[in-house]
């Protein structure tokens, strides 16, 4: 799962839902329950949730005013950057159906990237170079994708396009200008028409233009506003979602969310040669950011090892008011959605969502 700093972590937009599941009983030795347990008891977090689709168990409570205990799976919370698995099943899908290419230069759909060398794999990939446009933002005005990638543009370059491999946001950014162009309908029509409807993932939406808050049932979010931050931790439950866009913009349940990652891994959605270069064209980012040894980055999609044997492919997405992790592991371990409710993209918080998710699906291989 990815992690990015706090300044650029309100574009990664990202709200988990799931299943009216059953809220599981905690037990001692339960695994999945401890990590969450150490999320709320030793790291501050206001509330935690994990779905593996057949229980949810939660930790802490969804408003820290009323003391409301956390909402089940069909909770909905930002998927900040989980959305970039979407928009990359969309793009290759229009790559699947011959309306784009994979080696065809931004520049064709993208007109500020006229002359540049930049190519939508490498958009996919992460290696374009493209700067951070999110920590470049004013807080306080919205924006248009054009005027974001100015900003970025008028930076200079990470590296050299296809020479590294560097986390930005503006990668997405423009994969949402090329599926606009290369669609015809606009991203977020296109990946409702390409993937929502295929799977029936009813609880998972595009925030409309000032859209603040959250439809339907969710916990509050609690951090430190990018546009306010002097005012320290405060409730940061509204947010402009329609405006982190194609890099982080999507709300949904852990429910849809564990249906998205079954789906596009199950090969509901593309083809088998399309999937296999997402998941095997990919780079080593084992121990760089939040990455531990052994991951590696696809088309939007990462992999991480287990403890168990084997990984897991998903994504993962901050905002200063929620952290998620997650996706579908290798073997038959099942699937998982773990999420927070503040931030907690670094130390000992990290860790142990990362081990929430992996104690759920080296648990599940076992049952």
């Amino acid at each position: 799962m990815h992690r990015k700093h706090l300044a650029a972590a309100v574009l990664l937009a990202a709200t988990l839902t799931g299943a009216l599941a059953p809220v599981a009983a905690a037990r001692p030795s339960d695994p999945v329950q401890r990590q969450l347990d150490l999320l709320v008891g030793k790291d501050g977090v206001p509330g935690a949730l994990a779905y593996d689709g057949r229980a949810t168990r939660t930790a802490g409570v969804a408003d820290l005013v009323s003391g409301r205990p956390m909402p089940g799976s069909e909770g909905r919370f930002r998927l900040a950057s989980d959305t970039k698995a979407f928009t990359a099943t969309a793009v290759m899908r229009l790559v699947a159906d011959g309306r784009l290419r994979l080696d065809d230069r931004a520049g064709t759909y993208v007109p500020q990237l006229a002359g540049s060398a930049i190519t939508v794999r490498q958009l996919l990939k992460q290696t374009s170079g493209l700067p951070e446009y999110s920590a470049l933002v004013s807080w306080t005005e919205a924006g248009t994708p054009e005027e974001y990638l100015a900003l970025a543009l008028d930076a200079e370059p990470d590296f050299e396009p296809g020479a590294d491999w560097g986390y930005s946001n503006t990668n997405y950014l423009v994969l949402g200008m090329v599926i606009d162009e290369a669609s015809g309908v606009g991203f977020r029509t296109y990946v409702e028409r390409a993937i929502l409807r295929p799977l029936h993932l009813g609880d998972t939406y595009w925030p409309a233009p000032g859209e603040m808050a959250l439809r339907g049932p969710h916990a509050r979010n609690y951090g430190v506003h990018p546009a306010s931050p002097e005012a320290g931790v405060v409730d940061v439950t509204e947010l402009p979602g329609y405006e982190f866009g194609a890099s982080g913009g999507l709300v949904s349940t852990p429910e849809d969310l564990n249906a998205f990652w079954d789906g596009l891994f199950g090969g509901r959605l593309l083809p088998g040669w399309a999937l296999r270069l997402m998941t095997r064209d990919t780079t080593d980012i084992g121990g760089r950011d939040i990455y531990p040894a052994g991951s590696r980055y696809g088309y939007g999609v990462a992999s991480v090892p287990l403890s168990c044997g084997g990984v897991y492919w998903g994504h993962g997405g901050d905002l200063p008011g929620g952290s998620v992790g997650g996706g579908r592991a290798t073997g038959g371990r099942g699937t998982v959605t773990v999420y927070t409710t503040t931030w907690a993209a670094e130390g000992d918080s990290l860790g142990h969502l990362q081990g929430a998710v992996d104690a759920a699906l080296c648990a599940r291989g076992r049952g």
